[in-house]
């Protein structure tokens, strides 16, 4: 069961993203780009230089990547898992988890499924006070749960694009997102169209579209 949109802080912020948002962000982009089963997956995902494919491959390689990272049963602060990496073309991204294109976006779609439920395992059963590594700084379970929806959610945009069909996930969602990760955004705009602007895919009213971009997934001080 997804977060209630209407649940609050007790100073009026967005509640914490959990668990069933990483559930419901995945599922929310597979039953999208369910309608995309015959559409061309070797199109352009978006502005990216990679493939829907390679993209779709990213996204499932991200949630894996961020379950190992914070549940390992030694989760590392200063140093990141040492997976084995490929790339299907140069201008490619580095993947550990690849799906197999003979078996089609039905296969894609299972893996996306999979490092969703893995993701949401991981973040259920590991503790608040665990720590990962993770490149613009160490993060706790929920941190990383709020990766992973950033993650679904802007490939999710990337791809719809390239397949041409339509993704819009819901505001609370957006917002619970951008409260955990993105400090440094207006609070009083629509949170989808935040979320894009953020992260770098779009114009926000009278703000242009950045150049350059990241999260902060520090836990909050306690």
């Amino acid at each position: 069961m997804a977060a209630d949109p209407n649940t609050q802080l007790p100073d009026g912020t967005p509640g914490p993203v959990t668990a069933d948002d990483v559930v419901q962000a995945v599922e929310l982009a597979v039953a999208a780009l369910r309608a995309a089963a015959d559409a061309d997956w070797n199109a352009p995902a978006g502005s990216l230089v990679w493939t829907c494919w390679e993209t779709g491959e990213h996204l499932a390689d991200d949630l894996f990547f961020y379950a190992a990272q914070i549940g390992s049963l030694r989760p590392l602060e200063d140093d990141s898992v040492r997976w084995g990496y490929s790339r299907r073309r140069a201008e490619g991204p580095d993947n550990t988890i690849t799906v197999e294109l003979e078996a089609g976006p039905s296969a894609m779609l299972g893996a996306l499924e999979a490092g969703g439920g893995i993701l949401a395992a991981v973040v259920r059963a590991t503790p608040p006070t665990a720590r990962g590594f993770h490149v613009f700084g160490a993060s706790d379970p929920e941190g990383f749960a709020a990766m992973g929806v950033v993650e679904t959610l802007v490939h999710a945009h990337d791809l719809a694009l390239g397949l041409s069909i339509a993704f819009e996930p819901p505001a609370d969602l957006c917002a619970r997102t951008l409260h955990r990760l993105f400090p440094d955004v207006p609070g009083d705009t629509e949170p989808w169209a935040t979320l894009l602007w953020a992260t770098g895919r779009g114009e926000l009213e009278d703000r242009g579209r950045r150049g350059k971009w990241r999260w902060y997934g520090a836990p909050a001080a306690t």
